[in-house]
């Protein structure tokens, strides 16, 4: 199967090709949405979903920030940069609908700066140091995999904020599976090297995935991807084995605290500065 293929399968229900499209335009996905809490949602609820999906977003973003002037080649310093963009977006959107939903009126700076890694309720595999090249490309391909999964169920969510950030969402998120998928294809089924690689980040992820089910239960549409990836990269199907406790609880590994403390330096430093 070729990588064109295998982005051919993937991309199926997902008319809109964003391939080479990163982010889905400067159209306001809110434009027109009516940002009441409607009757009969509970808001609490609604804000901590927010919050947890913000907190996924900006801590990956932050992560694939990494990258740059550090990826193999510049092309795909490019891709994960922008990849990393619209994840931010997503997370700026859904902490402001978390201030609107929860009445504190907060706003996203607030969420992302002046927040302590216990606040945060992000999962913990998108915390973890970005290694190589073959582990960022694995952990995107499972983040990625996992939050379409999910964003695609909530297309349909009551709360129209929600639902019109998870319809932008899917439209991206659709592409950045794809990257992934492409990479690990391109690494699992190249050199010995990269192969090696390849099966050394399945095997790191592994004791991170059994919290992804746990915070939605998406697993058997996570897993249809994984089966068919690996099977074409060939690489072993990366074990799904539970681990005690949660990022979405505020337990976190010891890499969450550092990779905080450098995004939120300036802003604790200067708070309420502008340009």
């Amino acid at each position: 199967m070729s990588e064109d293929h295998v982005y051919m399968t993937l991309a199926e229900g997902h008319e809109d090709d964003t391939r080479w499209a990163y982010g889905t335009g400067f159209e306001d996905p809110l434009h027109g949405v009516d940002t009441t809490v409607p009757e009969g949602v509970d808001a609490a609820g609604l804000a901590a979903t927010c919050v947890a999906l913000a907190d996924d977003a900006l801590v990956s973003a932050q992560r694939l920030a990494e990258w740059i002037t550090r990826a193999p080649e510049l092309e795909e310093e490019v891709a994960l940069a922008n990849i990393g963009l619209d994840l931010l977006g997503q997370a700026r959107l859904l902490y402001s609908r978390a201030g609107q939903a929860d009445g504190t009126g907060r706003d996203e700076d607030a969420y992302a700066y002046f927040r302590d890694a216990a606040d945060f309720r992000n999962v913990r595999l998108a915390e973890l140091p970005g290694g190589d090249f073959a582990f960022s490309i694995v952990r995107l391909l499972v983040l990625s995999s996992w939050r379409l999964a999910h964003f695609e169920r909530l297309v349909s969510h009551p709360d129209p904020v929600l639902s019109a950030v998870a319809a932008k969402g899917v439209k991206e998120l659709t592409y950045h599976r794809q990257y992934a998928a492409e990479w690990a294809v391109r690494l699992g089924d190249g050199t010995e090297e990269s192969h090696r690689r390849m099966r050394k980040a399945v095997e790191q992820i592994a004791p991170y995935l059994g919290e992804l089910f746990t915070a939605c239960d998406v697993r058997d549409e996570v897993v249809a991807v994984l089966r068919q990836v690996t099977e074409e990269a060939g690489l072993p199907m990366p074990a799904f084995r539970p681990s005690p406790g949660s990022g979405r609880d505020g337990e976190h590994t010891e890499h969450l605290a550092p990779l905080l403390a450098e995004l939120q330096s300036v802003a604790r430093a200067h708070p309420g500065a502008t340009w």
